[in-house]
């Protein structure tokens, strides 16, 4: 990461690279693109209707762990840290239009710059190293600037702001839909940030990612998060899932299963796409 990510008077609310949506014309010409796919060892995803919810997802790096899987609890700082959130998300859901506001704590984070696309990519993208996350879910796209607006969200944002060396913040809505992530209870939670060339192309590709990790590991919930209407990202997609496994089982699953693996890289550098999934618990 260069010194300019590092920085936390440059983590503002907003990233800094703006995506526009393609027309129908062009949409049909990326998807038409889509390569290997012809080959596919998984049928797509089924989904049913996205939500009609609005998010704000909030990535913040503070101390990632120097090993991919944390095996230490975080430190006293980080635990007030975390505490202190859980407090304000807990204040920021008194409003009507916030349905939930949830806080997540890394538990394993692979080495992101290894991987084909992102290791090709590495001095243009932003690295997904948040080892806190925060999802507020509300009422619909259309309030998310009133949500901005109040000062729970502000306080919010400017607690973890103090402790960040690098801050992401995207509002977004449900693009496709599997079942509902259930962040009442805990569980094994991931979030998938998606990186590419052509974001049309990235998302006909989700279809058939998301059918090989159905197949493969029994996952029956995923909620693909897109930038709203002008909001400037530094990712395509964030996709949220929840599994009711531990950790090591889901990294022993990955590491015990080549095909899936070698099939989720295999198309992504295909197609000029990339992923960083962090895997997290509830805070």
């Amino acid at each position: 990461m260069d010194s300019s990510t590092t920085d936390t008077e440059q983590t503002d609310q907003h990233s800094r690279r703006a995506e526009t949506e393609p027309d129908s014309a062009s949409a049909e010409s990326s998807t038409d693109s889509l390569a290997v796919i012809a080959d596919s060892t998984y049928s797509k995803a089924q989904f049913i209707e996205p939500t009609t919810l609005g998010y704000i997802h909030i990535g913040a790096e503070v101390q990632p762990s120097t090993l991919p899987i944390t095996l230490f609890p975080p430190s006293a700082e980080k635990a007030t840290l975390l505490e202190k959130l859980k407090q304000q998300t807990q204040q920021l859901e008194e409003f009507e239009t916030v349905e939930t506001a949830t806080v997540f704590k890394a538990v394993t984070m692979p080495p992101f710059h290894r991987f084909p696309y992102i290791k090709d990519h590495i001095d243009s993208l932003r690295l997904a190293q948040f080892d806190i996350a925060i999802l507020i879910e509300t009422s619909s796209p259309a309030v998310v600037p009133d949500v901005r607006d109040t000062t729970a969200y502000q306080t919010l944002v400017n607690t973890i702001q103090s402790e960040a060396t690098q801050m992401h913040v995207m509002a977004a809505r449900n693009k496709k839909r599997i079942d509902t992530v259930n962040k009442a209870r805990d569980g094994l939670f991931i979030f998938n940030h998606f990186v590419a060339d052509d974001p049309e192309v990235l998302l006909e590709l989700f279809d058939h990612l998301a059918g090989g990790y159905v197949a493969e590991t029994g996952l029956d919930n995923s909620t693909l998060l897109v930038p709203l209407d002008e909001e400037k990202a530094d990712f395509v997609a964030i996709n949220n899932a929840q599994w009711d496994i531990s950790r090591f089982r889901f990294v022993w699953r990955e590491m015990t299963n080549p095909g899936l693996r070698k099939y989720v890289q295999t198309h992504l550098e295909a197609n000029q796409a990339g992923s960083m999934p962090v895997l997290y618990r509830l805070a």
